[in-house]
């Protein structure tokens, strides 16, 4: 009884010392839930995404390995950052957050789609078939914008910001490679079209000058100690 008292005691500490990661794990709920009832419900889209410039890139199967490793680039980053740098973890969930919740909004009232996908019959070879359970599991449905794009960039512009990962040279020369490589992969897999891709770069660009140019968290607690302190001395008259 007293061990299991111990762990339960050992995780309302770890908890409690990070409690910042409850609205990152409450928000995954919620964006999960609601792209999920997306995916269900947009089975015909109502506006095709296509230009021209799409149909000159060709379908590169092999680019499904770095379009798989944006999960965990995406997910040990913002723990990592969670568990060192609670200053950063906030302005890179403000980044994520931001986006992915208009990305939610504009595949709910605007349904969107693309015809960019290759015929693949199962029998191509080990790469083809990675994607062909990738096109199973992922409709060629509410694609704008790019959210793999977009966090790409968001979680790139976070390591390259950290002054905790400022000494490792190596760890941000590869953030940087494989930001690039994931966003590349959204076309060559023919998951994305160029209009998803230039769209999400143009909005990550716009967050970042809000984030860490203008530094709006930093601006926020101001606003906050501000309000505070004004309470605090009325309440003092």
């Amino acid at each position: 009884m007293s061990f299991i008292k111990n762990i339960f005691s050992k995780l309302n500490d770890f908890v409690h010392r990070h409690k910042e990661g409850v609205p990152f794990l409450m928000y995954t709920v919620i964006y999960l839930t609601w792209f999920s009832l997306l995916e269900i419900n947009v089975i015909v889209p109502r506006y095709l995404i296509h230009l021209p410039m799409d149909n000159r890139i060709p379908f590169i199967p092999q680019f499904i390995i770095p379009y798989e490793l944006w999960f965990p680039y995406v997910l040990v980053t913002v723990l990592y950052l969670l568990f060192t740098a609670k200053d950063e973890y906030w302005r890179v969930f403000t980044f994520l957050v931001t986006g992915m919740t208009l990305f939610l909004i504009i595949s709910t009232l605007w349904p969107n789609g693309q015809n960019l996908r290759p015929n693949l019959i199962g029998n191509e070879g080990f790469f083809e078939n990675w994607v062909m359970l990738l096109y199973r599991t992922d409709t060629p449905t509410n694609i704008w914008p790019s959210i793999h794009v977009y966090n790409s960039l968001g979680i790139e512009f976070a390591v390259a910001r950290s002054e905790k990962l400022r000494k490792y040279r190596l760890l941000r020369a590869c953030s940087f490679v494989l930001c690039i490589l994931i966003i590349l992969s959204t076309m060559f897999l023919k998951q994305h079209s160029v209009f998803d891709v230039g769209t999400a770069i143009i909005l990550a660009v716009l967050m970042y000058y809000l984030v860490y140019y203008l530094d709006i968290i930093q601006m926020i607690k101001t606003a906050r100690e501000k309000r505070q302190a004004k309470k605090e001395y009325v309440r003092k008259q």
